[in-house]
């Protein structure tokens, strides 16, 4: 009889995985290209509200690809033909105070970070040049990031063997650019309420938006945040000076 290995995912139904599932995955992971998910480059955290029913949320652990990128203040549109070192250092500091905004980001969202997590749902993520032209009708589909990211809600795990100062700045950075984009969230699988395949058409999903809804998943929050060791109002604390952009009419939040 095969051996069964521990089934290691959240809820999932079927069968523990076996050893030659097992071998199998190591066998591809060497020899075939996954090059689309070798592109992801971000971790978020965050919770998504159900668009249908807002009592109802859920953790979302986006992993993140950065499809393109859109234009910079420091880009010229005459290159200097031959580079100085002073115009290259100059240019350097410029992208680190000016970074570049990425037009369409594309996320896979799952339960946990942990292996064996459920893939739950995706997330599409454009800046304001890109959502300002889409139709009214479109717009009500997304919402903005503000609040999760002026609220400390939002937040870009830390890796364990990164310094706290280091990695809150190389946050900050990348919740500089978050802010001001819009998402468009469908969740195609309802683990809170424990189905264990997915079940029923797909959930569009929006942000929180205000102190209420913080105040109601006050526990959620604290649970999150004791998990990946974070703080909440730390997290409000220290971006503060994160400019707040308008928010463009017809998005719901």
């Amino acid at each position: 009889m095969e051996e069964q290995v521990p089934n290691i995912t959240n809820g999932a139904a079927g069968d523990p995985r076996s050893t030659t599932s097992t071998v199998l995955e190591a066998g591809a992971a060497a020899t075939q290209d996954f090059s689309p998910i070798k592109s992801i480059c971000a971790h978020l955290n965050a919770f998504h509200v159900y668009a249908s029913d807002p009592s109802r949320c859920v953790e979302a652990n986006h992993y993140c690809t950065h499809l393109n990128e859109g234009s910079s203040p420091c880009t010229s549109s005459t290159p200097h033909p031959s580079p100085t070192s002073s115009s290259l250092s100059s240019r350097s500091a410029c992208y680190t105070n000016h970074p570049i905004p990425t037009d369409v980001r594309q996320c896979l969202i799952y339960d946990t970070p942990d292996k064996g997590a459920r893939l739950i749902g995706i997330e599409y993520m454009v800046t304001p040049r890109i959502f300002a032209t889409l139709p009214a009708e479109e717009r009500r589909l997304w919402h903005s990031h503000v609040f999760e990211v002026k609220s400390g809600m939002l937040i870009m795990p830390q890796p364990k063997l990164v310094p706290r100062a280091v990695w809150e700045k190389a946050e900050t950075k990348e919740m500089e650019q978050v802010v001001g984009l819009y998402g468009k969230t469908y969740h195609l699988w309802q683990v809170d309420r424990g189905d264990v395949v997915p079940m029923g058409a797909p959930e569009l999903m929006m942000s929180f938006t205000g102190e209420e809804q913080l105040m109601e998943k006050a526990d959620l929050v604290r649970g999150r945040d004791e998990k990946f060791g974070t703080e909440l109002e730390h997290k409000r604390e220290i971006r503060q000076g994160i400019a707040e952009p308008e928010i463009e009419a017809g998005e719901r939040s």
